[in-house]
């Protein structure tokens, strides 16, 4: 069986998930067959150099097939084996590869609130030169661990991400509240950004999957709030009546829990009718009549019949001497003097005395 291994080579089942698996023997046997898959492309690695490469099929790996080869002979072997690394490179695509986290704090330009956007989604990776791939990250990462290389194009992504939606909402051409609606324009910007990064590499995101952009969720229920604020406000017309309103909500609530929350209720209705009054008195002033003059007693010119103030010696009207008017007592009728206080014959107290 061992014989049989090192005569035969290929990618083994459970690893072609990878995106680059490595011939683990370093010195191949002149003559071997070996398998390339219809996704995969094979290549010779000498001193961190590309020197030949296998497209799919089945090769007999021998300088009369791969003349190149030819520089890679063993001499202290007889000829019997090629010195070299061969490392089988997927070309197809690797879907459904996860990435999200936190992108940046952002000053949203309408709100004027500083918010905390996150992103979680999914996107496909492929290589796009399999030589230039292996010349800059054979001798710097571990290419036959997927995760690893995945890993590394997934925190690029994201990189890439959070330069281009902090300047698109920096710029105001993607609001906060609406990034879902924006998802393809900014799945470009991405993608263009990502892939300029990742074509020394030799790889390319050809496509993201599902991906959405969110706030942080108290974030996002205090912009709820102070939009659902901004447009009570426009429809009222008036900042106060509407934080009137609001107090007064606040404390009909506060009375709908009862014997929980009561001394909120009570606090909250307080606050409420003393917000609404102010408002009132301070919005719609009702206008202020000038009180009624209290009524004084008159005195009737005898000559010209006008009205004179009570205490007048002469009309106002004519000049005429005033003669004052007598007195008569309510219960006996008898005659009294003007500044009596009682009748002087049965006692009884004189009106207005």
């Amino acid at each position: 069986m061992a014989w049989f291994e090192r005569e035969f080579i290929a990618v083994p089942e459970d690893r072609k998930n990878q995106l680059v698996y490595k011939w683990p023997d370093v010195n191949i046997r002149r003559y071997s067959r070996a398998l390339v898959n219809a996704d995969q492309l094979a290549l010779f690695v000498k001193s961190g150099r590309v020197v030949a490469a296998m497209g799919p099929g089945r090769h007999r790996i021998d300088a009369d097939e791969l003349p190149v080869l030819g520089a890679l002979v063993d001499t202290l072997t007889g000829g019997n084996f090629y010195r070299a690394e061969l490392y089988f490179v997927s070309t197809r695509e690797f879907p459904g590869i996860r990435f999200g986290g936190r992108l940046d704090d952002v000053l949203d330009p309408v709100s004027e609130q500083v918010v905390t956007l996150r992103v979680f989604g999914e996107f496909a990776l492929t290589v796009r030169d399999p030589a230039e791939l292996l010349t800059a990250l054979a001798g710097t990462a571990d290419l036959s661990d997927p995760d690893r290389v995945q890993s590394w194009c997934a925190d690029l992504l994201l990189k890439s991400m959070k330069m281009a939606v902090t300047q698109g909402v920096a710029r105001r051409d993607w609001p906060v509240l609406g990034l879902s609606a924006q998802l393809q324009p900014i799945e470009q910007a991405v993608l263009r950004q990502t892939n300029t990064a990742l074509y020394e590499y030799g790889l390319r995101i050809p496509r993201m999957g599902n991906f959405d952009i969110s706030l942080a969720p108290e974030d996002a229920d205090r912009l709820k709030r102070l939009a659902k604020d901004v447009k009570y406000i426009s429809l009222t017309g008036d900042f106060q009546r509407y934080a009137a309103g609001e107090l007064a909500l606040g404390a009909s609530q506060g009375f709908a829990r009862g014997h929980h929350g009561m001394e909120g209720g009570f606090l909250g209705a307080a606050l409420s009718l003393n917000a609404i009054g102010h408002q009132v008195g301070n919005h719609s002033p009702a206008p202020q009549l000038p009180a009624a003059a209290p009524e004084t007693a008159q005195t009737s010119c005898g000559a010209c019949q006008g009205a004179n103030p009570a205490g007048a010696k002469f009309c106002m009207n004519c000049g005429a001497r005033l003669v004052t008017q007598p007195r008569h007592c309510t219960s006996c009728g008898a005659e009294s003097s003007p500044g009596a206080k009682f009748c002087g014959e049965c006692g009884t107290p004189m009106p207005g005395g």
